[in-house]
């Protein structure tokens, strides 16, 4: 099935957004998920300045490159989050975080969001990707003892805060796809289905389909496509390594950093890990999903210049699997 192959720049807001879309088009990437922060994406400018989205559609452009979703996963983030800490005040804009009191830097990160919705639609992209934030993750433990009114009370807040942020998403004709993550209010199979209940199950909110965080939790990524089907709006194509028991190795790696050989898994290159990634992309054929392949590179034991490339190669392979028109087995028929 023929669908666009993407690169998340979150990872490369480092680098000047031309960089990122010279870099992309010179590896053969159809198009970039652009990120909110950098330079890539200003939502502000994107609806200040009448001039700024024409010229970022420009610089695409002159690159060969498309847009079909922006990720504001930062922000997002800070719209429940409890607590809310230093944290939030390394990865939100200063306007956002202000004096860091909680509840008003939870109150200016939904204003963002609906004004992300809204700069969306005017750069002509029908999905927004990223993320909620949660004020129950802290409780993931149930210790000490977590009464079930806590947990439905953290539903219930997430719902008071996002359906007026995805009032506006209908109003601009713009989805949202949240990336089912740990710290999210979703982030398996069971606290979906809470967080799409919590909402009501409006078509505003979906979900973006990510399985490195579902493979290290023991949560079938193959299941989760066909189980949420129709809330599938977006792909991002990210990969987790496991590493072999040995007694010390806990599933919740200890505080230890990223590629220390003393955690039990890490997120590594797409095509280098345990992803099942040939059953996947069948079951995105079988589910009908036509939207972008996003890859985003995240590996802390190699250079991004090396996996961004390599990445690409392995995603087209598996893009590139077609459905057969008629069933293997109708030629043994008889009529």
């Amino acid at each position: 099935m023929t669908r666009p192959v993407t690169l998340f720049t979150g990872q490369w807001a480092d680098l000047p957004f031309e960089e990122v879309c010279r870099l992309a088009a010179g590896w053969g990437y159809d198009g970039l998920e652009i990120a909110c922060w950098g330079d890539h994406f200003d939502v502000r400018a994107a609806l200040a300045d009448d001039a700024y989205v024409p010229r970022r559609l420009e610089i695409l452009a002159e690159h060969g490159l498309k847009v079909w979703t922006i990720s504001n996963h930062l922000v997002g983030q800070a719209v429940c989050d409890h607590p809310i800490d230093e944290r939030h005040e390394a990865i939100l804009p200063a306007r956002i975080w202000g004096d860091g009191e909680a509840e008003g830097v939870r109150r200016r990160a939904a204003e963002e969001m609906k004004d992300t919705a809204r700069a969306a639609a005017k750069l002509g992209v029908s999905t927004v990707v990223g993320f909620t934030g949660s004020s129950i993750w802290h409780t993931v433990a149930m210790f000490p003892p977590v009464p079930p009114s806590m947990i439905e009370r953290g539903y219930a807040d997430f719902a008071d805060r996002w359906n007026p942020i995805l009032d506006v998403f209908d109003e601009v004709g713009v989805r949202f796809a949240h990336e089912v993550h740990p710290s999210e209010i979703a982030y398996d199979h069971h606290t979906t289905v809470a967080a799409l209940e919590a909402v009501g199950r409006r078509p505003a909110f979906g979900l973006n389909w990510d399985p490195s965080h579902m493979i290290w939790q023991d949560v079938d990524p193959v299941n989760f496509l066909h189980d949420f089907r129709d809330r599938i709006y977006h792909v991002d194509c990210k990969d987790t390594r496991l590493r072999a028991r040995d007694g010390r190795r806990g599933r919740l790696s200890s505080h230890l950093p990223w590629a220390d050989l003393r955690r039990s898994w890490d997120f590594i290159s797409t095509g280098r890990g345990d992803v099942p990634w040939e059953d996947c992309f069948r079951a995105l054929n079988a589910i009908g999903y036509d939207g972008p392949i996003s890859i985003e590179w995240e590996d802390a034991g190699m250079d991004r210049l090396q996996g961004a490339p390599e990445a690409l190669e392995f995603v087209r392979a598996l893009n590139a699997i077609t459905p057969p028109t008629a069933a293997f087995d109708a030629a043994f028929g008889t009529e």
